[in-house]
């Protein structure tokens, strides 16, 4: 993503499954659905802190049909 920002303070390395998280080091979104190679048990641990905002509407577990080329749209919600 062409974005430059800087990591925010309460930026988080493990988040719960289907929190919407923008890896600065990376440029890109991160959609952490369960556990990765490097998490601890169950948990959703990042490669590194990410800036966290927001979360996944309806089961985040559907991103593991995801494959690689497949389009995804990620979009705002109303208020």
């Amino acid at each position: 993503m062409p974005l430059k920002v800087p990591l925010e303070s309460d930026a988080q390395q493990v988040v719960d499954p289907g929190t919407v998280c923008f890896w600065v080091e990376g440029r890109s979104l991160a959609l952490p659905f369960g556990p990765t190679p490097i998490s601890k048990g169950d948990e959703c641990r990042l490669v590194s802190k990410c800036n966290v905002l927001g979360r996944i509407e309806g089961d985040p577990r559907l991103l593991k049909t995801v494959r690689e080329g497949d389009t995804i749209r990620v979009e705002p919600l109303s208020a």
